[in-house]
């Protein structure tokens, strides 16, 4: 089944929104992977267990952080189509397929910081704002920086239009940089991606930073997205910003 009509297939199961009973939706969960050594490519794995089917699943992203695209061949994805499967199984069978990536920029020997992680379980924490130190250090060599989502309605696509009155998208802004106010627009949808399946919210889920050894620095901001799941729940996957620093 293609990726296209695997979407379609899922979404289409929460058109019983109405009289299905409530669900506990499919939120993944996040794992860093690491950096290549000069900081060009980046890898994340998202996992966890779909909502209805009660299959396990493990996708592996591996992105160029310059051009903010994929590499060839990724992202990985693995899903354990039986029942009664674990989810270590879908985990172990997508690091086994995206070995050849990670092992050839050497992403597990640079992990990166994660400089600061914003889970959907804390519940004291807002979604839409963070701030956070570059890297940890005494407070006179900290570097901050802060980072503000604005959600954006669009209208909905494709079979979304079916399902819901809206669909959201996001502006993302840095608005500290380095312990100074700013106001760099580091992203602003104008159209909805597919991959994103009828996106309800967003999140901001954390930073993962990289100090390369000329002194520049890359920070991955890792996005939530919220959408439409199984029978009218909330799936959440995750999608990866790059931002490159200069020295």
């Amino acid at each position: 089944m293609s990726v296209r009509a695997a979407i379609t297939t899922t979404l289409l199961a929460a058109a019983t929104i109405v009289t299905a009973e409530a669900r506990a939706g499919d939120f993944a969960a996040l794992q860093p992977i690491g950096f290549s050594s000069d900081g060009n490519v980046f890898a994340f794995e998202e996992y966890g267990v779909q909502d209805g089917s009660g299959f396990p699943y493990s996708t592996i992203y591996v992105l160029d952080t310059r051009k903010d695209t994929f590499l060839p061949g990724a992202p990985v994805r693995a899903v354990i189509e039986k029942d009664g499967s674990a989810l270590h199984e879908a985990r172990r069978e997508a690091h086994q397929r995206a070995a050849p990536l990670i092992d050839a920029y050497g992403l597990t020997d640079t992990p990166g910081i994660l400089a600061a992680y914003n889970p959907v379980t804390e519940r004291s924490s807002a979604d839409h704002t963070l701030s956070y130190d570059a890297f940890p250090a005494d407070d006179p060599f900290r570097k901050r920086y802060a980072l503000k989502l604005e959600e954006k309605s669009f209208g909905p696509q494709g079979v979304c239009a079916s399902l819901l009155k809206e669909v959201k998208g996001f502006r993302l802004v840095m608005t500290e940089k380095a312990g100074k106010p700013a106001a760099d627009l580091l992203r602003e949808d104008t159209r909805i991606p597919e991959s994103r399946r009828c996106p309800t919210g967003y999140r901001i889920g954390g930073v993962v930073t990289r100090v390369n050894d000329d002194g520049s620095e890359v920070h991955v901001v890792m996005i939530l997205v919220k959408s439409l799941g199984f029978e009218g729940s909330t799936d959440g996957r995750w999608i990866a910003l790059p931002i490159r620093l200069p020295k």
